[in-house]
């Protein structure tokens, strides 16, 4: 059987089991589209939130961003782990205990003001829109490379498939699919690294192997590592970072961030319980490790195998002949995610740092290379990693089947918030408060249906790798919508024009600065400046920006909330109510 048709069944089985799950738990009132009818369990609701978390950027992308820059891609991982404790702590509980189906309704409740669930709607829409911009770029790229088309008829297939299950069940029909999406992506991840970590150590247990002994050189495999890619002009992939100032920041912003995800947040509105909220942050902890956990050691294998098979042992001045390249390589070519150049005519392949001015300098120069001639797009490896590491067909159909799964998820929890914000916050709560249940429904369908052809257009021209689009929109929640949550919750002096004058200036400040470098609206060549560190101020990244931005946003809510009436008594009293959850009302279970 071929590759292909492995492929084929793999995707195939798992996608006809989602559509499945979603016609068999279509959603046939509000509350089930909006917070699955109120009545999972915790453990279902903590395997499908690790789903819903476990993106495009998590399966595909960190992996390959470890891969690139070693221990100072790190951050990616403590963020996005830190920032779930502060959610299952700080947040989850006591929204739930609030009652609402969304993030702007508790907003604009808490803030006695439709001004303010109005901000939050759009500091909602612009967080998840472009996070769902990397989960949709992510889908591309693994649809493109499994069922052999190009990224762009990748991505519209995986449009499709989101249409039909996401518009067809909400939220009902996506917990359920989700926790399908676990089990398939989680044994899609490990499966392959525990071949491939047998592999290069002998040592079964990926996050071990990773420090265990290299079997072929009797290296530590990380030392092996670093004198690979040292001897190839790059820096040391166990290296320190140079700027500590922005890894806090981007690490504070990935962790507020995370709180302030509305897609992750309406997760915990689905549980019968506020103790449920918090055994569901629990559970997720628990499902989420196991990926999180391998991924460093999926990481620094899979730089190891690519840079091994261009540069087969002993042969750093005379790479793989281009025309003997692994047809893993041959594949890939076509989906336009590896593209090579021969610069100086040898017919070899040549990866190498060609921005190290010494390196260049010397042995560059020394061997006749005249640039590094094979870009490699980050978000491939951890797809392309069974096929370098010469594993079974069908471990490869299984990882294809796993990547999609990853980013199909997220998208869907991500359209699910943003058509629940048109629908329920724009629609119901504004513009037609009069509006029938089947209507609302009907709006949040269509709606969903617009987000996930805007979100198909723009994931076409990702502004940076998965993971990075990603990092975006946790700083634009970060600036935005965490600040206004927590003061909703812990603070009783904040009032309306607060809240809203502070969301307002944390979402520009932070846009502002990440448009000046990535493009005004993400559209290709319309940034002020380059993205490049000399260019950023004091040395902060646009992907690191919104930990500033939360700043300004409590600042600002504080400092005009001292100088403006205090709240109503009853709006202090209800959060007091909110601090202190012994209960939360009724739920039906289903």
């Amino acid at each position: 059987m071929s590759q292909f048709a492995i492929n084929l069944m793999f995707v195939g089985g798992s996608f006809l089991i989602y559509i499945g799950i979603a016609i068999w738990a279509k959603a046939g009132s509000t509350k089930d589209f909006y917070v699955a009818g109120g009545g999972v369990h915790p453990i279902t609701n903590g395997m499908a939130i690790g789903a819903d978390w476990m993106s495009a950027a998590s399966f595909i992308s960190m992996a390959g961003l470890i891969a690139a820059g070693g221990y100072a891609n790190s951050t990616y991982l403590m963020g996005w782990t830190g920032g779930y404790v502060l959610l299952a702590m700080l947040l989850a509980p006591y929204l739930r205990k609030f009652g609402k189906f969304t993030v702007p309704e508790f907003i604009g409740d808490r803030y006695y003001s439709a001004n303010a669930r109005l901000v939050a709607v759009v500091c909602l829409i612009v967080a998840s829109v472009t996070y769902v911009i990397g989960q949709m770029a992510g889908a591309g790229v693994a649809f493109s490379r499994f069922l052999e088309v190009d990224a762009t008829t990748g991505l519209i297939i995986a449009a499709i498939v989101v249409f039909i299950y996401a518009v067809l069940g909400g939220m009902k029909g996506i917990t359920y699919t989700q926790v399908a999406q676990y089990c398939v992506l989680i044994v899609a991840y490990t499966i392959p690294a525990v071949f491939i970590s047998l592999q290069l150590t002998g040592n079964p247990i990926p996050g071990l192997g990773m420090f265990s002994t290299h079997a072929e050189s009797g290296l530590p495999l990380l030392t092996k590592l670093n004198q690979v890619i040292t001897d190839l002009g790059f820096n040391q992939y166990t290296a320190d970072v140079d700027n500590k100032l922005n890894m806090i920041l981007f690490t504070l912003s990935l962790m507020i961030g995370t709180a302030g995800l509305p897609h992750v947040i309406i997760r915990f509105f689905t549980v019968p319980k506020v103790s449920d909220a918090r055994w569901s942050g629990g559970w997720a902890l628990v499902f989420i490790a196991l990926l999180y956990l391998t991924a460093p050691a999926v990481a620094s294998m899979a730089r190891l195998n690519l840079m091994t098979t261009i540069y087969p042992e002993g042969t750093q001045s005379q790479p793989l002949e281009y025309e003997a390249r692994p047809e893993w390589i041959k594949t890939w070519e076509l989906t336009g995610l590896i593209s090579y150049e021969d610069k100086n005519g040898d017919g070899r392949i040549q990866i190498y740092n060609d921005k190290n001015a010494d390196f260049v300098a010397t042995t560059a120069t020394e061997r006749g290379w005249k640039g590094s001639e094979m870009v490699v797009n980050n978000d491939i490896l951890v797809l392309a990693n069974p096929e370098i590491a010469n594993l079974p067909s069908w471990v490869i159909g299984l990882i294809a089947a796993g990547g999609l799964a990853a980013a199909l998820s997220t998208a869907a929890g991500l359209l699910l918030a943003i058509s629940s914000a048109i629908s329920h916050d724009l629609i119901k709560g504004r513009l037609n408060p009069g509006i029938s249940d089947k209507g609302e429904l009907l709006a949040a369908r269509i709606s969903m249906s617009v987000a996930i052809v805007v979100a198909t257009w723009l994931g076409a021209n990702p502004p940076g790798f998965a993971a990075q689009v990603v990092a975006l929109a946790f700083g634009i929640a970060a600036a935005s919508l965490f600040p206004a949550l927590m003061m909703g919750i812990f603070s009783k002096r904040v009032n309306n024009v607060g809240a809203i004058c502070g969301m307002l200036a944390g979402l520009t400040f932070t846009l502002a600065y990440i448009f000046v470098y990535k493009g005004w609206l993400f559209i290709p060549g319309t940034n002020n400046l380059p993205d490049t560190a000399e260019y950023w101020i004091m040395g902060i990244s646009p992907l690191s920006i919104g930990a500033i931005g939360a700043v300004v946003n409590f600042a600002v809510a504080f400092s005009v909330s001292k100088v403006t009436a205090e709240p109503p008594i009853e709006i202090q009293e209800l959060v007091e109510s909110v601090r202190y959850p012994r209960g939360a009302g009724t739920a039906h279970d289903h």
